[in-house]
């Protein structure tokens, strides 16, 4: 069994469950304990975490993993 899982939400952010870090492009780590929901719109002024905006822009997203 994964200690971490990932699950895509219809046109929302990426749900993730779990211990895990985060790190970004510069480097920065984000230890998350428990879960975390990361953004796939790229509107989000937390980025890497959601913070809604994807309901306030119409974010659709294309296809299924």
């Amino acid at each position: 069994m994964a200690d971490t899982t990932v699950s895509i939400s219809d046109n929302g952010p990426y749900w993730v469950s779990g211990n895990f870090v985060v790190n970004d492009g510069e480097g920065n780590s984000f230890p998350v304990e428990g879960e975390a929901y990361l953004c796939r719109c790229g509107q989000s002024e937390e980025k890497p975490f959601c913070d809604g905006s994807h309901n306030m822009v119409g974010f659709q997203d294309s296809c299924r993993a």
